[in-house]
């Protein structure tokens, strides 16, 4: 399947506090045994993609596919406890297992959404001729949505464990600046909403296939525990089994891409201290 390789960003993002007002001022950071929280938000790029779709009556693949994500606009439901699951959000939560190596267990709730405003290469076969009439030369124009409405918007969820190594890069008495950088793995867990065919939208969560990623980040620690973090990913994601209508079997659709993502938040650090 072609593969076009999407950016990936410099980085900022994840930081973690220091410790007890009894030592020096500048000691270096230690994180043996230390947690952090982090909340924040996100804006992904994909790279197109094939995407086949297989079936009763139908077995096809539609060539070099763009889609996008689509940020909610920007307003209380980004800070609204019960509408966090709105936005494009990530979540982390950390343990270092080791002095600046932590093992990080997180959430990227990203969005994918197929646009529609393309026309795409076709191959294979429909047996309905209502929807094989709209393949002319080898292409299908997407314009028309009785054809085919295809996203991950409830969302393209990555869920995934990753090791990040962590370097200080300023010590201060009040401030901290942290960077990291690691690589994660998961699965991926979408919300697909998916019409084919005028089919009734499929729309529910399951395990659809697995993800992989590189990351790195800049933190900003204050106060001793809270910090300010950016990140920059980039990675690769392939779900071979993605519902499209809500028979089980054997209607499914695959596809694999490269994403970019850059997320910010906030975050806090716990059991937080300085060397001896």
């Amino acid at each position: 399947m072609k593969k076009v390789v999407v950016l990936s960003a410099v980085f900022l993002g994840s930081g973690f506090g220091f410790g007890q007002d009894i030592t020096p001022k500048n000691e270096p950071l230690t994180k043996k045994g230390q947690m952090f929280v982090f909340y924040g938000w996100n804006r992904g790029a994909f790279s197109n993609s094939d995407i086949h779709f297989k079936g009763k009556g139908y077995d096809f693949q539609l060539n070099n596919v763009a889609a996008a994500d689509r940020p909610t606009k920007f307003g209380l439901v980004y800070f609204d406890p019960a509408w966090f699951t709105v936005t494009q959000y990530n979540f982390r939560i950390g343990y270092f297992i080791k002095d600046n190596l932590a093992l990080v267990l997180g959430i990227d709730h990203m969005k994918y959404v197929m646009n529609q405003n393309q026309t795409v290469g076709f191959s294979g076969t429909v047996s309905d001729p209502k929807y094989a009439a709209y393949v002319q030369n080898g292409q299908v124009n997407l314009a028309d949505e009785n054809f085919l409405t295809f996203e991950h918007t409830d969302g393209l969820n990555y869920e995934n464990l990753g090791l990040e190594k962590y370097q200080n890069l300023i010590n201060k008495d009040k401030i901290d600046l942290v960077w990291s950088y690691g690589a994660g793995i998961g699965v991926m867990f979408p919300k697909s909403n998916v019409k084919l065919f005028g089919n009734e939208r499929s729309d529910r969560f399951h395990v659809a296939g697995m993800g992989t990623d590189l990351r790195t980040s800049l933190n900003l620690v204050f106060w001793k525990h809270w910090m300010a973090r950016v990140e920059a990913k980039a990675g690769y994601i392939n779900m071979w089994d993605i519902k499209t209508t809500l028979n089980n079997k054997p209607d499914k659709a695959t596809q694999d891409f490269v994403f970019g993502q850059i997320n910010a938040g906030i975050g806090y650090t716990f059991n937080t201290r300085k060397n001896n």
